[in-house]
């Protein structure tokens, strides 16, 4: 058995890893992502409790005394939890299920209280892959060098899943992986400069690459999930007003269009 062996054998005894495939297609109906722009600070949190919620980093502190727990919660940011701890332990203690990667785990000494499942990348593009289709691994089939070989769309996180360094395209991945069939985005602005909801004056701020990855990642993530992914079984919403998110590729909507909508 080598090192990494050992490693996951000792988490799945301190911890109870849950697979993937336990809660894949195990939901339906709407979902909203709740992320850390400055767009989700209005957002009434508690007129739409009755729908389930995937939150990520900071943005748990929404949550925070309300009451409501995330149906899911998910952190690709290693980092995250020695640079705002306070808000890491908060989504450890009250969110119903949690995602993190293998060694996030290992470097933490904290107990999610709800089902721990482990993340992992999708694998990088093969030649073999231009000769055959694949129904959970959506990918730009082009003959390419570099980040063409990583970016894509998976529908089963249990083959892993493709960064485009926003932590809410893996929420996206992770609602279709779930079932959920309408998607509704609060607060994925990806605008740097405006800063995070959450974040108050003399307090630390983490790090955001945002705009390092936005046309090279980010962007075209999103065209790969707006061309090849959404359809009439599968929608996505931005709720976001401000959201550097063409609304070619994912539409916008008001909170008035929504309430109808629901």
């Amino acid at each position: 058995m080598d090192v990494a062996d050992k490693k996951t054998t000792l988490i799945s005894r301190a911890l109870r890893v849950h697979d993937l495939d336990e809660c894949r297609n195990i939901q339906k109906g709407p979902v909203f992502i709740v992320a850390s722009g400055k767009s989700a600070k209005d957002f009434p949190l508690h007129k739409y409790a009755g729908v389930p919620m995937i939150s990520m980093n900071g943005a748990i502190s929404k949550f925070t005394g309300t009451g409501i727990k995330p149906y899911f919660y998910v952190c690709t940011d290693q980092g995250f939890s020695e640079q705002q701890p306070e808000l890491f332990t908060e989504a450890m203690r009250i969110s119903e299920r949690v995602a993190l990667w293998e060694k996030h785990v290992w470097h933490t000494s904290l107990k999610p209280q709800g089902k721990l499942y482990l993340l992992s990348r999708a694998p990088r593009l093969v030649w073999s892959d231009f000769f055959r289709a694949d129904k959970d691994l959506v990918r730009v089939r082009k003959l390419g060098r570099g980040r063409s070989k990583t970016l894509g769309f998976s529908k089963n996180l249990k083959r892993g899943f493709f960064d485009a360094r926003t932590v809410a395209y893996l929420a996206l991945q992770l609602a279709y992986h779930l079932g959920f069939n309408r998607v509704f985005l609060v607060g994925v602005d990806l605008d740097p400069t405006a800063g995070r909801f959450y974040e108050v004056p003399g307090k630390f701020v983490s790090p955001c690459v945002l705009d390092d990855h936005f046309q090279t990642r980010i962007l075209p993530s999103f065209e790969i999930l707006s061309k090849q992914v959404i359809n009439e079984d599968f929608q996505v919403y931005n709720l976001s007003d401000v959201s550097k998110i063409p609304s070619r590729l994912i539409p916008r909507m008001t909170l008035e269009e929504l309430d109808r909508l629901l």
